[in-house]
This record gives C-alpha cells, sequence and structure tokens, in this order.
C-alpha cells in the first residue's frame, strides 16, 4: 500500500511537471508554527538547494514507491521514505488534535519495513540476499 501510494504520488508529480517547493518552504512552513520553520526557510531561500529538492521529492516518491512495490532495496527504499514523512511531519506541523498524525503515523510504518527488511520475504531483495536455514545435525 505505501509503495503504491508513493509511486503514484510520485509520478503525478514527474508527468506534471508543476512541483515547486519554494513557496512551500517559505511560506506555508513558516504559517503553521512549525518547530522546525526557519530550517525550512533557509533551504527555501537557497536557490541550488530548492532546484535539488524539486527534482529528489517526485523522483524519491517514485523510487521509494518502485523499491517497496518490488521488494528491491527494501530497506534504502523505507529509510528514505521514513526521512521524506519526517520532513513533510515537521513542515504540515498541524497539532491541534495532538502530535501524532499520518505523516507519523507513515513514518513509523516505513520504519517498521527498514527494520524488518520485508522485501527479503516476497521481494527481489530474496535473489540479492538469499537467508540460509540453519543445517540439523
Amino acid at each position: 500500500m505505501m509503495g503504491l501510494a508513493f509511486f503514484q504520488s510520485g509520478i503525478d508529480k514527474v508527468l506534471s511537471g508543476e512541483f515547486g517547493a519554494s513557496f512551500y518552504l517559505t511560506t506555508v512552513v513558516p504559517d503553521n508554527g512549525s518547530p522546525a520553520a526557519d530550517l525550512f526557510v533557509a533551504m527555501g531561500e537557497t536557490g541550488w538547494f530548492v532546484e535539488f529538492v524539486n527534482v529528489a521529492v517526485p523522483w524519491g516518491e517514485v523510487l521509494i514507491g518502485l523499491g517497496l512495490l518490488f521488494g528491491a532495496f527494501t530497506r534504502l527504499a523505507a529509510f528514505w521514505g521514513a526521512f521524506l514523512m519526517l520532513m513533510f511531519y515537521l513542515g504540515n506541523w498541524e497539532v491541534n488534535h495532538g502530535y501524532i498524525n499520518g505523516d507519523f503515523a507513515y513514518m513509523l510504518v516505513f520504519l517498521s519495513v527498514a527494520a524488518f527488511g520485508a522485501g527479503r520475504i516476497l521481494g527481489l531483495d530474496a535473489t540479492s540476499n538469499p537467508t540460509t536455514s540453519v543445517d540439523s545435525r
């Protein structure tokens, strides 16, 4: 489910070509009272960083989604998925209903996937990192 959601979100951004992070970083985050607002504003005012984010977020979502869907580089994909969700959590700071929201919950899902290496069970990671059973003697 997470793989499909990330792939779809990323491919929509890539195909539309309209994703831009500058306004969000410099305006939306400071307005919602995020504790990381100064960091987000600094990122939004740094031209090369905004250009990087404009490419990294859509393509990162696509690659994270594909990694999870096919079980390839699952731990790496889940780590970067958790990182993106942490950034979204800090950026979408709405604590009126508590500190735990969807972004935080998805971050925990990604961390669980990374911890358990789910791709080793039914994914392509099983072919690149086969586990051996203990020989019975």
